[in-house]
């Protein structure tokens, strides 16, 4: 509708019947095309927006003849998007009006302000002219991949962190060096899409203020990065600002990926904002029960129904847009058991959406990573529809890894299977299906996992109760903080140990940033709303534990140099012609004598690969899960080859590990394993 106090305005612009694809905002020659599909509704209008401030300027109806189907479609000459932002109103036939909406297809979104601030957005055209000069993504084979997950504004907010612009990409930018330094060679980012941080309903009981929706699973829109983390508010800013930082990690050699949230919006249940979606087709972008409010399959209030065939094509031009426009490397996705959902709500064995995915031309080159599960009790790890291409993140990995460590009844089989890649949710899939870790983002950190036997989530304002209630953690012998010298030796064991078996395992590794030295959210597993030093990272930490650290760099290292780590296919005890050993052999205080007991606390592998155009690649690993010293026969290395030390975490001169191609020389055939203690040795020359 365009108003009597606008008309003046409206005359400014021509606007006439534009093109249907591609959706969205694009610019044409001489002015903007404008299309979005809107079911239900008998007009549309354009609503032009001040860029300053908002005020709206004017509302131009879309010209009948820009009707196909349900597509409304407009050309606008003469309008610069510098100066204006737009939105859409809908007039339905149904009766009523909607509100200004946003354009589902907006590249960027305004109005949020500094980070903080709460939003009034807007729909933006975001730019498209940023120099990618000789940009070269790295194409890391998926087998090399060393994961590192990490929330841009958690990362550098402390101060201690020591950079110009902190919480930002650009500060993100900053730590490169360190990255590098690390050995990562791929960074996934907590979400980036335009997120309303302001969107959480509790306040802190210590101080009374509201907390923020800290990692951002809430999305507002698709295809428009986070404005509230770049270093600079201006139009434009945000998205040159990240694409800056991926280009600076792809020349570093280091891959990016994308947490990605399309299972829930924004909008929330019925009692939610009416966005965009809600506004422009309900049914189709959400499922909904018989009374036509939204099924909520996520725990957030609603659940998108990915596989609509229009919310399919959003989905998909979504995923398309920062593969080709940001030249990122691949996608986690939140609760991907969402995208098999039917229009109807139920799992579908061959679902579209996950096929199209895997099937695309544009997106043939990124990862494709499945949280496989979402909150209504569908649970497809090792299940999940590959087809040929999706990896998953390994939950049972996980478990396995920390049962074993803490010496629970049968884990010493369980966690032999995640070492070897999971063949038994995988073998058709290769290890590299398997995306293994210890923690991630949701859940304690490593830190606290050796630190505190239970959840500590009071600062949530939700009475302690939200979060994962048994995380299979141990605290060592004291909750919480101490000077107990034997709990904090125990403690270091523990954490190398983690390290240790998740960068010795086949599939593909991820830390937790901050993990590698010692990071610590004081018992919290659900700092989701913590933006504060609890939520942040400590680079402080980076002194206190230095040994750690050293170790993790060592030990990702250790993973870099040694292929037989690293191996796509699952390793088996079979012994080919003319082999010395099989891929993997199982031992325990004798050796090819292992321990399958359901009390086993003894776990030994040595790790096994021939290679043409190179020595035998060849490691031994031992660990001691049990309180008590073992003491094992250590099996022969492959002919010509003796061992070498890499780490032995129970023993102060080897606890930190050796540096590459520096391990020394072990010089006995017996080695005696502290209580709760990782050895592993690498074969070589004299």
């Amino acid at each position: 509708m365009v108003t009597s106090d606008l008309l003046p305005a409206s005359a400014r612009w021509h606007i006439a019947a534009g093109r249907a694809w591609p959706l969205g905002a694009s610019p044409v020659p001489g002015g903007v095309n404008f299309a979005f599909h809107a079911n239900g509704a008998r007009a549309a209008w354009l609503v032009l927006m001040d860029a300053v401030d908002g005020t709206i300027v004017a509302e131009l109806p879309f010209p009948e003849g820009g009707r196909f189907g349900t597509l409304f479609t407009a050309t606008v000459r003469r309008l610069d998007t510098d100066r204006f932002h737009y939105g859409y109103r809908v007039a339905y036939t149904s009766g009523g009006l909607s509100p200004v909406l946003l354009d589902p297809y907006a590249t960027e979104l305004t109005g949020a302000g500094e980070w903080g601030q709460r939003p009034r957005y807007r729909s933006a055209v975001a730019p498209t002219d940023f120099d990618w000069g000789d940009d070269r993504p790295p194409r890391i084979p998926h087998g090399d991949l060393i994961i590192y997950e990490t929330h841009v504004r958690g990362y550098t907010r402390h101060a201690s962190a020591a950079v110009t612009s902190p919480g930002t990409y650009a500060g993100l930018r900053e730590k490169i060096p360190y990255l590098r330094e690390l050995g990562v060679n791929c960074v996934e980012l907590l979400p980036v899409f335009e997120f309303d941080e302001t969107d959480n309903t509790f306040v802190s009981p210590a101080t009374g203020k509201p907390l923020r929706n800290f990692w951002g699973y809430n999305s507002v829109g698709f295809f428009a990065p986070k404005a509230g983390y770049a270093s600079r508010t201006g139009q434009g800013d945000a998205s040159r600002e990240l694409k800056s930082l991926v280009k600076a990690m792809h020349a570093a050699g280091i891959a990016v990926i994308l947490d990605v949230v399309y299972n829930h919006t924004a909008e929330g249940d019925h009692r939610g904002p009416t966005l965009s979606l809600r506004g422009l087709d309900e049914s189709a972008y959400y499922l909904l029960d018989d009374a036509g409010r939204p099924l909520n399959l996520t725990a957030t209030g609603n659940t998108v129904n990915c596989n609509h065939p229009v919310t399919r094509t959003l989905i998909l031009d979504s995923l398309r847009h920062w593969a080709t426009e940001y030249r990122v490397d691949g996608f986690r996705f939140d609760m991907a058991a969402i995208l098999t959902r039917g229009t109807d709500g139920r799992p579908l064995s061959d679902p579209p959406l996950v096929e199209a995915i895997a099937r695309d031309p544009a997106l043939a080159h990124c990862v494709l990573i499945a949280e496989a599960t979402d909150a209504a009790g569908v649970h497809q790890i090792g299940s999940f529809p590959a087809y040929g291409r999706w990896s998953e993140w390994n939950m049972r990995y996980r478990d396995a890894i920390r049962r074993f460590l803490l010496g629970r009844p049968g884990s010493a089989g369980e966690f032999a299977t995640r070492l070897v890649g999971s063949p038994d949710l995988y073998r058709e899939r290769g290890a590299t299906a398997s995306v293994n870790y210890i923690t991630c983002h949701d859940g304690l950190t490593l830190a606290d996992w050796t630190s505190y036997d239970h959840r500590h989530n009071e600062p949530n304002g939700e009475d302690g109760k939200d979060g994962i209630p048994d995380e299979e953690s141990w605290n060592c012998g004291h909750e919480g903080p101490t000077d107990d010298p034997a709990v904090l030796r125990l403690r270091a064991q523990q954490a190398r140990n983690a390290l240790l078996l998740l960068l010795a395992s086949h599939g593909v590794p991820m830390i937790l940033a901050g993990d590698e030295f010692g990071r610590t959210q004081h018992g919290n597993n659900n700092t989701y709303g913590q933006d504060g030093p609890l939520g942040w990272v400590d680079w402080n930490h980076r002194v206190a534990h230095a040994g750690l650290l050293g170790f993790t760099r060592r030990a990702i290292a250790l993973r870099h140099a040694h292929p037989v780590l690293r191996r796509t296919v699952h390793p088996d005890s079979r012994v080919a012609p003319g082999a010395p050993c099989p891929p993997v052999s199982w031992h325990g205080e004798e050796p090819w004598e292992p321990d399958w007991s359901e009390g086993s606390t003894l776990l030994a592998a040595m790790l096994h690969e021939d290679r043409d155009d190179a020595p035998a690649d060849c490691v031994y690993l031992a660990v001691n899960a049990g309180g008590s010293e073992r003491t094992v026969r250590l099996p022969e290395p492959p002919p010509g080859l003796r061992w070498h030390v890499f780490a032995d975490t129970g023993s102060p001169a080897h606890q930190d590990g050796h540096e590459v191609g520096e391990e020394p020389l072990c010089g006995d055939t017996h080695w005696t394993l502290g209580a709760h203690a990782s050895l592993l040795l690498v074969a070589g020359g004299v």
